[in-house]
């Protein structure tokens, strides 16, 4: 029993919390804008902490790794990987939604949409790619910027050869520093998470009836099943039974972390926590996690398909059409690679979606608040999504 403490102390208090925050959540409402700074504190801390890690362990990967074709094959397998996980989530959905189709939707709810300020597509390239500050690079909006600087400097690292040396060691001691760091402010999540998941209780539970509640039950439904079903299915790929047995005994912490947080951001140190464990050698893990939190999103695939496919009822037209489904997936695939490195990607998504198909403007409202409705579980299947891509690519890349 002491070893069982030992181990999963960590999940029992962490469980705890959450369960705390819940009730107080339900029994007491208006309590949770008083408890909610405490998780507005934790997560300020979890992610100005992420950040530098992000940057540490994509370069310190880089630098350290031996062989430039090793990296190479690592790159090709983890674009493969990513890609082939999202098109298997979309057509998985698109299944769900063909078997059991969603009726008697009309109407949408007014919503406030604050539009984004018109850019030409050479500006929005530039803003993809890099910023125009080097302070700039260390904020979470800009990550994909943040990961193409840190894979330069880590190029540039292995090819300064001697004279580059105290570098990379800088840069392999700024990685294990940061894990540290990040080690501590875990310590209080019981209390960051419980008090943020209480609040998420309180001002989405409301919501999750009446209207949305055919669509959400089908989202709901369908990731559940994909979480552990094909999750499942990717971890023995990845090691056989030995793969899902280490994938969902380390998994747990994660999981709960994505829930309470609705941030695949701040589930990342968690993830490489679980990643250590499993046994992915961190060469793999601290390319594929911090680059899958950007660009690698299960959860999202799913929640565009469900979005077209209301969007259409909602309009009365025919989702099922196969020139409506081809340009389904494009848009999914942008929507969960592309637009996941832009700040507010979903709403781009979303508003390529009301393009390409020319719906009608009363559509917008639906999807905008079917995506917040269903981002705590699209955050799980993100987020815990990127462990198991790890696993997958380690199966075939051995370092």
């Amino acid at each position: 029993m002491k070893e069982v403490l030992k181990n999963y102390s960590g999940i029992i208090f962490l469980l705890l919390g959450i369960t705390i925050g819940s009730i107080i959540g339900i029994v007491s409402p208006q309590i949770v804008e008083y408890i909610k700074p405490l998780g507005d504190i934790f997560l300020n801390l979890l992610f100005v902490s992420v950040v530098p890690l992000v940057f540490f362990a994509v370069s310190n990967s880089i630098a350290s790794l031996e062989q430039q074709s090793k990296f190479g094959k690592i790159i090709f397998t983890m674009s493969f990987t990513f890609l082939l996980f999202i098109l298997i989530a979309a057509i998985f959905t698109i299944g769900m939604v063909y078997l059991f189709p969603v009726s008697s939707i009309s109407g949408s709810l007014e919503l406030l949409i604050e539009q984004s300020k018109e850019e030409n597509w050479g500006d929005r390239i530039v803003s993809f790619f890099t910023v125009g500050e080097f302070t700039e690079l260390f904020s979470r909006k800009n990550m994909l910027a943040l990961l193409i600087f840190a894979f330069l400097t880590g190029f540039a690292a292995r090819k300064s050869g001697d004279n580059g040396k105290p570098f990379r060691i800088f840069i392999a001691s700024g990685y294990e520093v940061m894990k540290e760091l990040l080690l501590m402010i875990m310590k209080i999540a019981p209390i960051g998470l419980g008090a943020y998941f209480g609040y998420q209780v309180a001002t989405l539970g409301p919501q999750l009836f009446g209207f949305y509640a055919k669509p959400l039950g089908l989202y709901y439904v369908s990731g559940i099943i994909y979480f552990f079903v094909f999750f499942s299915l990717y971890a023995f790929v990845a090691d056989r039974r030995n793969g899902i047995k280490n994938f969902w005994k380390n998994a747990v912490l994660p999981t709960l972390t994505a829930i309470s947080t609705c941030s695949s951001f701040a589930t990342m140190p968690t993830n490489l926590v679980a990643a250590t464990k499993i046994g992915i050698p961190s060469s793999i893990a601290n390319l594929v996690i911090p680059i899958g939190t950007t660009l690698h999103k299960n959860g999202s695939s799913m929640s565009s398909i469900i979005k077209i496919y209301v969007a259409f009822q909602i309009i009365g037209r025919d989702f099922f059409e196969p020139s409506n489904l081809l340009l389904a997936l494009g848009i999914t695939v942008f929507v969960s690679i592309v637009a996941g490195g832009i700040p507010n990607g979903g709403y781009i998504g979303e508003m390529l979606m009301i393009s390409v198909y020319q719906l009608p403007q009363e559509a917008v409202p639906a999807v905008i608040i079917i995506g917040t409705l269903v981002d705590p579980l699209a955050t799980v299947l993100n987020a815990v999504g990127d462990v198991v891509a790890a696993m997958f690519v380690n199966r075939f890349v051995k370092v």
